[in-house]
């Protein structure tokens, strides 16, 4: 096993501090759910550094008050807005079809969490589709552009949820098992880890790393669908030890580094939280990173079972 990474920062560094002194002029970013959440300070700490930064979105008028947002703090009038749904294979389609020219960091930030059963009209889960399919997709098609940029960065926003299930293979869109809203969005967790772990791989000779985090714990509208009691249910099952919330900044900072940090250069298919990597087997609900969300044959897996999903 290669040596752990460490960084001088922590859970309290926020997204500047991190970007601090680096320049990105001249580079080219995606953020999908860039209006929203810590993805508002992942686009606005790239922007600050100089990137120019497209917030992928599914409501533009709130696409466009972020991005009159960041010109205002950071003074980088090269923020974009464009429409992407993730949950719909035709708008994922659109959206890579729209892109030009080179493309350095792909933050694959959006999501859904713990939602009722819902499915998309290929029957897939919601959140599997969302947190999942639609990245993948999203990744792929942009490949060509990411292999352009040369030493480009693909950043899988995951959880420490992923500790609540594999990717459950026999079946993935709860058609036979019980829904539960968690075990779907862990399984979903898992799925954006054993992505980077893959994609890795599969990219190396086009100089593309991805890498999966865990932001940490931030209250957005990502817990829509999560009441304040089940979140104390939640805190009491896992053995009473009190959340620690980040805020947006500092939420965004392990995204950041992940995406941009020199620190990371050439490193690619591992797990970060904190602004560090992550323990291997800790089986805690906070911290640390399950074996089987590392494991190459699940990742490859994936990968094949996912592109059959999107030809059918």
């Amino acid at each position: 096993m290669t040596d752990r990474i460490t960084t001088p920062f922590t859970a309290e560094s926020t997204a500047a501090e991190v970007l601090a002194g680096i320049d990105l002029a001249g580079r080219r970013a995606i953020v999908t759910g860039g209006a929203s959440g810590i993805g508002v300070e992942t686009a606005r700490a790239l922007a600050g550094a100089g990137a120019e930064v497209t917030l992928a979105v599914r409501d533009l008028a709130a696409g466009e008050r972020t991005a009159a947002d960041i010109l205002g703090t950071t003074g980088n009038d090269r923020v974009r807005v464009a429409a992407l749904d993730l949950a719909d294979q035709a708008s994922v389609a659109a959206f890579v079809a729209g892109w030009e020219g080179p493309l350095h960091m792909l933050i694959n930030n959006a999501g859904v969490m713990a939602s009722p059963l819902t499915r998309t009209p290929q029957g897939w889960e919601m959140q599997f589709a969302t947190n999942h399919l639609g990245h993948f997709a999203l990744a792929t098609g942009l490949r060509p552009a990411l292999a352009a940029a040369g030493a480009a960065r693909v950043v899988s926003v995951s959880s420490s949820a992923h500790h609540r299930s594999p990717v459950v293979f026999d079946d993935i869109h709860f058609e036979r098992r019980p829904y539960d809203p968690w075990s779907a969005y862990g399984q979903s967790k898992t799925a954006n880890v054993l992505f980077a772990v893959e994609a890795t791989r599969q990219w190396a000779a086009d100089g593309i790393t991805v890498n999966a985090l865990m932001p940490g714990g931030i209250r957005t509208n990502l817990q829509r669908h999560v009441s304040d009691e089940e979140l104390e249910r939640l805190r009491a099952a896992a053995g009473g030890a009190r959340m620690m919330w980040k805020t947006p900044q500092q939420g965004a900072a392990t995204s950041v580094l992940v995406a941009a940090s020199p620190l990371l250069a050439g490193v690619g298919g591992r797990y970060f939280e904190d602004c560090n990597e992550a323990e291997i087997g800790v089986l805690s609900a906070r911290n640390g990173v399950a074996e089987y969300a590392l494991d190459p044959d699940a990742a490859a897996r994936l990968w094949q079972v996912s592109s059959e999903m999107l030809v059918a």
